[in-house]
């Protein structure tokens, strides 16, 4: 991919940065925009923090996983082009995040055992699970984090989009909790750009959010979901 009219960096693992990625498809099936997806670790992010004292439990098992993903992601992305990549995370956030939430904790998704199902459907090779042991590759998974932050400033979470890349306009988010419709959808996508191209903008934000419209939540197609308060883009219990 030469020229993207979007850069969208994702964890994985992260709910609503998977719920704007589903709106980011449509938007760009309906304008014909080129998407690259690219990487940011939510687990290399918090790489200071002591996750006992400042996460509910799970967390840190969860982003782990999503960084063990990445790994695969990238080797995916050198040896089968920038596609398979955008191709592995819809398959990777359907299986995580549109069906039914299991027993499983957060962790098993940066195991073989779950990677492996998903491999065989997209018809990649087994040996890309060998990635999740690989740390060589966080070396790049840190770079392009690094990058996004670099386009927003530090004090965000996941997703980062870049529009219209390398001169165009970035910003976090938008975080949604809802899919909107097909008719909305672009229109959605035209209010959220023309607010980040204002040159003084700066943040428009509230913590408080429902959980976002995902089987994995226990919130159907259709349902509002709790509302909750994220201080900090998560569920910290401690700022």
């Amino acid at each position: 991919m030469t020229s993207p009219d979007i850069r969208f960096y994702f964890d994985p693992v992260c709910p609503f940065a998977w719920m704007t990625s589903k709106w980011v498809r449509m938007v760009a099936r309906q304008r014909d925009y080129a998407v690259e997806w690219r990487f940011i670790s939510l687990r290399l992010l918090n790489s200071s923090i002591d996750y006992d004292a400042h996460f509910p439990a799970g967390y840190e098992a969860g982003h782990t996983a999503g960084l063990r993903l990445l790994r695969v992601a990238a080797r995916t992305r050198e040896e089968h082009g920038p596609d398979a990549v955008g191709r592995l995370y819809e398959r990777l956030g359907t299986r995580i995040f549109d069906t039914r939430k299991d027993d499983s904790d957060g962790g098993h998704r940066g195991t073989a055992e779950f990677l492996l199902p998903i491999l065989a459907e997209l018809g990649l090779p087994q040996a890309l699970a060998e990635a999740l042991e690989e740390t060589s590759r966080d070396a790049v998974i840190q770079t392009e984090t690094d990058e996004a932050l670099s386009l927003t400033g530090k004090d965000v979470g996941t997703p980062i989009i870049h529009f219209d890349p390398p001169e165009g306009v970035a910003f976090f988010g938008p975080v949604i909790s809802r899919l909107p419709g097909p008719g909305e959808a672009a229109e959605l996508w035209d209010h959220v750009v023309g607010l980040a191209r204002f040159p003084g903008f700066a943040e428009l934000k509230r913590s408080l959010r429902e959980r976002p419209q995902l089987r994995s939540f226990g919130v159907d197609d259709g349902e509002a979901g709790l509302q909750e308060d994220w201080h900090g883009g998560s569920r910290r219990t401690k700022k």
